[in-house]
């Protein structure tokens, strides 16, 4: 594969791709003698093994034998050359660091500390000292004055710093030890000059001791002593100094780094060619066996190496005395280089990319290596842009881990780019999200053509033409929903660029190209087919155009405006296609209808849910439509709101039409009152659906986009009056149907009626009516589950109007009978409750119309007893005399209180003023009549009177009367004084001045235990005197029945009281 390819997804490099690229690979010459390097580096293995490593070197062998791809016989042939090799120098790399909490031994109380250091041999042993002596000896009795080194000194300090590295060469790790002594270098100095440098009395003792000394002696500070073989390949740590005597103990320590390395290796590749180019080469191999053996695939691999091929690498690594720098940079020449043909994860390659930065020095590369390094940035950062470029293809989302693959391989092309070490060998550095950008434009181009090419018909028609337009649609708006939500955020992470603005308009303008250029074939010979099959291709374009709101900016106008333009010859057989499908599924719809309740809780058939179902389908077809040109969109609306309440008027007449022909077969009054219930339910839910229609085709949002091209008005006319007359027809439907169920129950109720009326007058009026109740109960209940609650409302609207025609007319065919009266005031109070039922039925407003209010005042008055008539005169009396609002026949003065102890009323007749003149000579003579009324309840109590005052209009008559009467008698409905003005005369009938009505529930000191305190304080009450009506709905009542005597004598009694009044009101 080149630079720009990749391993097919599950299959193994090398297979099925004759162009990958296989230089990771080597000949079989250059195989065996990377195979000979690796197996001399296993067969001369240095130091104590590492935990995680493999310490069986026979493992070591069987794992490298299959990760060279090796035969029992070559690898025997191979090893049999390794073991004939002369081995290497093995050595000891020590580093001397650093040490701390040394003994001072100068007078100052520092020392000039240095080290000596050496390797000593088993042979090297001393003879004639014991072991415990051999490991306090020092170096230079131990081991030979050339094989010694030294450091240098560090004067006056307690915590020296060497940093120095020294090679120490050996021959068998099990007997050699490397020994370390730590001295303090003196030289000679006077008395006078370590007298100044005396700081304590410990130092006085030092300059005694050194006294005693030998001049020049150096001071012996400690020593390390460890056995190679207890020494892994790399080591660094503190070690305690070990003293030679027990005076001081605690000598300090010592920081030391160890590395087992090799000098002079006898492979011919270690002689041939530079350390880390073998390295590479090795770590290249056992880095392809490691993906392939993964058997999800080379891209499942993580970049961890096995316990095996660290083991390997680390020690070839040390034995070849590899740097970390150098190392660092080996791992990434060989897996920058491998990813380009064995895709694995680059979160290895983050891994070494971060490992370089941090350890860059450019210096410690030879230009040679430089250029290689170089290289391999410029040689991935090509492969990973040609990768983004078909990102589509190399990262599908059907893979799992794609999206965290392509997001990993963009960290590590941007981390890259920002290293020194890319800045300093790649000049100029290249623009990486320019040449992304770039990258993602041609491949968005070449994915298209791809997709455009696959989807293209095998058969060139006008009709597949749409919907090879169709499907390609279908694939770009999937690709961008997929930029969109999912790709989008790692391009605008990493490299801040909006991949989804890209890829937007580069497919929108090869969209816009490519519908165009099909559709100049298709429009001027636009069949109907043809146009159906454009309406999706039309919606995928909308969807594709909606979806430039999600760019951030963009600079001049899509190629997709007013792109509507292209189907217009579409739309009228779009908009007849919507029509006659909905036309046809609700004629179908009522055809299978049996016109009973689809479902327990629903009181509609199943023909209803068609009609919605289709209703929604055309509101559904103008939002999809969502036209852009406002003029346009509103004759698109006006046809189909004309479409809907057409199939609403011809669902009206088929729907009743059914009901009849159903009722032909099946001769049964109660499923017919069903039926027509079912009917005007429907009925009633297309009325729901028509009223729906604004809110649900947006009428709002299109009259403010036609604002400024059609007159607000006319949109009114068009639509709105549209609408109100569908309105109006169904209504008027609603009403015939729900008439027609009214007439049902009309013979009933008005039979029930008239056998009330006409029913035995002594049976209780409460039994009499309850054959009426029986029957609305039954019925009623009927028509409620089976009516939704409007409809059944207005059943009961048109039945109630209907009740109160029949009672009233019922009321007028009576012969004048209290109980008559009485049964049907029982009625009327029935079914007021009835059809109010507690607040389910017609609210109070609805019943208590102007005829139910005067029917009811008459049958109170009718069903009452003579004696509450007669009571209920009196009430209108006093209440009539209470709106009197002057005084026409003068008015009497009265105080009257009531005494409980003595239940006696007590009244005060005071004056009368301005009363009527009746006698010729332009006066009268009054006189007062008082009595109490109705005389049946104060029947023991006669009339009082008094004096006549002769020729006076405004008499004076200061009388007092007293009337013994019980206090509940005062409460009853109607009781009053009445007090009666006459014109005394001599020889005819007095004439009648006036009456005046006194209410005897108001009287002082009725209410209460006490009589009044002081009875001149009670107030005076002034009464305007009134005459009686010449007609009265009372009297007239009571006067006719005359089979009763109480009441034709209340009658004679106020027509003579109506004769002695000389005027009328």
């Amino acid at each position: 594969m080149d630079a720009a390819g990749e391993t097919p997804v599950g299959a193994l490099p090398g297979e099925g791709n004759p162009e990958m690229d296989l230089s990771h690979r080597f000949s079989k010459t250059e195989l065996t003698l990377l195979y000979e390097e690796v197996l001399y580096t296993i067969r001369h293995r240095l130091g104590k093994p590492e935990h995680h490593h493999v310490v069986d070197s026979q493992e070591l062998y069987a794992y490298v034998q299959k990760a060279f791809g090796m035969d029992e016989e070559e690898h025997n042939v191979i090893m049999q050359q390794v073991k004939e090799l002369e081995s290497p120098i093995f050595c000891l790399k020590a580093t001397v660091k650093e040490a701390k909490g040394i003994l001072g031994k100068d007078v100052s109380g520092f020392s000039d500390p240095y080290c000596l250091l050496g390797i000593k041999t088993k042979s090297q042993e001393l003879a004639n000292l014991d072991h415990k002596k051999r490991m306090k000896a020092v170096v230079k009795d131990l081991i030979p004055e050339d094989q010694i080194h030294r450091t240098q000194v560090i004067s006056q300090t307690l915590s020296p710093v060497w940093d120095e590295t020294f090679i120490l060469e050996f021959e068998d790790a099990e007997t050699a030890s490397f020994h370390l002594d730590m001295w303090d270098s003196d030289v000679v100095e006077s008395v006078r000059h370590k007298l100044g440098e005396l700081t304590d009395l410990h130092g006085l003792k030092r300059i005694f001791k050194d006294a005693r000394k030998d001049k020049g002696q150096d001071d012996f500070l400690g020593n390390v002593v460890l056995h190679l073989k207890d020494l892994h390949c790399w080591n660094d740590q503190w070690y305690q100094l070990e003293p030679r005597t027990e005076t001081y103990p605690n000598r300090g320590q010592c920081h030391l780094q160890f590395l087992l390395t090799h000098k002079k290796r006898a492979t011919t590749s270690s002689r041939t060619q530079p350390s880390y180019i073998v390295h590479r080469h090795l770590l290249q191999q056992l880095v392809s066996y490691e993906i392939l053996q993964h058997q999800a695939g080379s891209i499942a691999w993580d970049g961890e190496l096995s316990r095996h091929a660290s083991t390997v690498l680390y020690l070839h690594a040390t034995q070849k005395d590899l740097s970390d720098f150098h190392q660092v940079i080996v791992r990434w020449l060989a897996y920058s280089k491998l990813y380009q043909s064995l895709e694995f994860n680059s979160n290895c390659l983050l891994h070494q990319i971060t490992s370089i930065e941090y350890q860059w020095v450019q210096e410690r590369l030879r230009p040679e290596q430089k250029a290689e390094v170089a290289e391999s940035f410029q040689s991935l950062l090509t492969y990973g842009v040609s990768l983004i470029r078909r990102y589509r293809i190399i990262f599908p989302l059907s893979v799992p881990r794609s999206t965290e693959r392509l997001q990993s391989l963009l960290r590590v092309l941007v981390q890259m780019c920002k290293t020194k070490a890319f800045h300093e060998l790649c000049t100029p550095s290249p623009n990486l999200p320019y040449m992304v950008s770039t990258a993602l434009k041609s491949g968005t181009t070449e994915w298209f053509h791809m997709k455009k090419q696959h989807l293209k018909p095998m058969v060139k028609s006008m009709e597949e033409n749409g919907k090879a337009l169709s499907r390609l649609l279908l694939e770009v708006l999937g690709d961008l929903q997929q930029c969109q939500k999912i790709w989008n955020r790692f391009f605008i992470s990493t490299l801040k660029l909006n991949l989804f603005s890209i890829a937007y308009l580069e497919l929108e303008r090869l969209v816009a190209e490519h519908v165009q250029e099909q559709l100049r074939e298709v429009n001027s010979s636009m069949s109907k087919h043809t146009a159906e099959s454009l309406f999706q291709l039309y919606m995928n374009l909308q969807e594709l155009y909606r979806m430039k709101d999600f760019l951030p900016k963009r600079d001049g106008p899509l190629a997709l405006n007013n792109f509507h333009q292209w189907f217009k010859e579409g739309v009228p057989q779009w908009l007849q296609k919507a029509y006659t499908i909905a036309l046809e599924r609700a004629q179908r719809a009522v055809q299978m209808d049996q016109l009973t309740p689809f479902g327990e809780h629903n009181k509609h058939s199943t023909s209803t849910v068609d009609l919605s179902t289709c209703y929604a389908q055309i509101v559904k077809t103008w939002q999809q439509l969502n036209w852009p040109d406002p003029e346009e969109a509103f004759m698109i609306m006006v046809k189909l709101v004309e479409d809907m309440c057409r199939i609403a008027l011809m669902y009206c007449r088929l729907i009743k039409g059914r009901a009849e022909a159903l009722s032909l077969h099946k001769q049964n009054e109660g499923e017919e009152a069903n039926r027509l219930c079912i009917v005007v339910n429907n009925i009633k839910q297309l009325r729901l659906l028509i009223l729906k229609l604004p809110s649900q085709l947006d009428w709002v949002q299109l009259e403010q986009r036609m604002g400024a091209v059609i007159d607000r008005q006319q949109i009114q006319h068009t639509l709105h009056n549209q609408l109100d007359s569908t309105i109006s027809c169904l209504d008027h439907e609603i009403q015939e149907v729900v008439q027609a169920l009214a007439t049902k129950l009309e013979k009933g109720i008005a039979r029930h009626i008239q056998e009330l009326s006409s029913s035995d007058d002594t049976r209780e009026p409460e039994d009499s009516i309850v054959p009426l109740m029986k029957f609305l109960e039954s019925e009623l209940q009927y028509l409620n589950e089976h009516l939704v609650q409007e409809n059944f409302k207005s059943l009961l609207a048109l039945l109630w109007h209907h009740t109160l025609a029949v009672l009233s007319a019922a009321m007028g065919q009576q012969i004048p009978s209290a109980q008559c009266y009485m049964k049907l005031r029982c009625a009327l109070k029935s079914l007021e409750l009835c059809f109010h039922a507690e607040g389910c039925g017609l609210p109070l407003p609805m019943l208590h119309t102007a005829v139910f209010q005067s029917l009811e005042t008459r049958l109170d008055l009718c069903s009452a007893t003579s004696r509450k008539l007669i009571q209920k005169y009196f009430s209108n009396r006093i209440q009539q005399q209470l709106d009197a609002s002057s005084e026409k026949y003068g008015a009497v003065t009265i105080k009257a209180l009531y005494c409980p102890s003595e239940q006696k009323l007590h009244v005060e007749v005071l004056n009368a003023v301005n009363l009527i003149p009746l006698d010729s000579n332009g006066s009268s003579d009054p006189f007062v009549q008082l009595t109490l009324e109705p005389r049946h309840e104060f029947p023991e109590v006669v009339a009082r009177a008094t004096q006549c005052k002769r020729n006076e209009l405004h008499p004076l008559f200061d009388e007092a009367f007293d009337f013994l009467i019980p206090a509940e008698k005062c409460r009853q409905e109607g009781a009053c004084l009445l007090l009666t003005v006459f014109d005394y005369d001599v020889l005819g009938a007095n004439d009648l001045e006036g009456e005046a009505f006194f209410p005897l529930c108001h009287l002082p000191g009725l209410n209460t235990d006490e009589d009044p305190s002081d009875a001149a304080r009670v107030p005076q009450t002034r009464l305007p005197l009134t005459h009686p009506k010449p007609t009265d709905e009372i009297l007239q009542l009571l006067e006719s029945r005359k089979g009763d005597k109480e009441a034709q004598a209340f009658v004679k009694l106020r027509k003579q009281r109506a004769k002695q009044s000389k005027e009328t009101e």
